[in-house]
Parts: structure tokens; C-alpha cells; sequence
């Protein structure tokens, strides 16, 4: 009966939870942000507008790339919906990748003139869905097997 009882104790320790409220940690994460800053004060109000935040740890304007890197225990949504609010730009995610990550940086949707050199536009937002929506060599020849217009082609009457 011993060890019934330390499960019990176990299990009752997991559901009661003494009066305290579970907080959910954030784990540690880098958010890339995409603001357009023209001079000095908006690099420092864009600073400014996310170093107060709780879970903030280290903040990085580059502002030759319209770029806002921070760094934390913080939530990407909110961080981005804070430089909207507190600034007052247009702000969204960091859309580009490096050059050499991208699978197939040749697809059109990739270019963007926009684009900081060595980057290139991300145009996988969903790489598992991507790969499985493109077909490969073996499957263009099975389709293309049995059309009318491939005089070669296999016949089933």
C-alpha cells in the first residue's frame, strides 16, 4: 500500500494547486522585426518602444536594413503589435532569409528588389505543406504517360 499511496499524493499534488496561479514561461526567443526608420529618432523610439517590455533582454536596430531584432522571453505577436502601437509605423516580421537557406532561391515569388543583400524573400512559410504540394520528376512522367497529346503514350481501352 505504500507505493499506492505516494501515487495518490503525487496525482492530488498535480491537480490542487494551493491557492497559486500556473503562470506559462515563454521560452527564449529572437524576434525580427521590419520597420521603416528614416533618422536617429526613429531608431530611438523604436528601441525605446520595446526595451520596457517584461522578458525583454537585448535590443538591435539595424537601421540600414529597416530591421528591429529582440531578443527575450516574449511573445512575437506582441512585441510586433507594440511597435505598431507605440510608434506608430508600419511594422511587420521580418520576411527575409538568407540567400543559402532557401531550398530553391530561383522560384520567382523569391526575388524582391527590396530585399538587404544575401537575402532573399521567404517564400515557405509552411515548408511541410510545400513539399508535399510540389511533384517530382517520377510523377510529371506518370501523368504525362497517358496523355492524348504523346503519341507514345500507353493506350487502355
Amino acid at each position: 500500500m505504500g507505493a499506492l499511496d505516494i501515487i495518490s499524493e503525487l496525482c492530488e499534488f498535480c491537480h490542487v494547486h494551493h491557492g497559486r496561479k500556473l503562470v506559462k514561461r515563454n521560452q527564449l526567443q529572437v524576434v525580427e522585426i521590419k520597420v521603416k526608420m528614416d533618422c536617429e529618432g526613429c531608431e530611438r523610439r523604436v528601441k525605446k518602444s520595446v526595451e520596457g517590455m517584461k522578458g525583454v533582454t537585448k535590443v538591435e536596430v539595424e537601421p540600414k536594413q529597416s530591421k528591429l531584432t529582440v531578443t527575450g522571453y516574449v511573445e512575437p505577436n506582441k512585441v510586433l503589435e507594440r511597435v505598431k502601437h507605440h510608434t506608430g509605423k508600419k511594422a511587420e516580421f521580418w520576411p527575409y532569409v538568407p540567400y543559402d537557406v532557401v531550398p530553391t532561391p530561383y522560384a520567382p515569388e523569391a526575388y524582391d528588389k527590396k530585399a538587404p543583400p544575401g537575402y532573399v524573400r521567404n517564400v515557405l512559410q509552411d515548408p511541410e505543406a510545400s513539399t508535399l504540394a510540389r511533384s517530382s520528376p517520377f510523377e510529371v512522367k506518370y501523368t504525362t504517360a497517358f496523355s492524348d497529346d504523346n503519341p507514345n503514350a500507353c493506350t487502355i481501352m
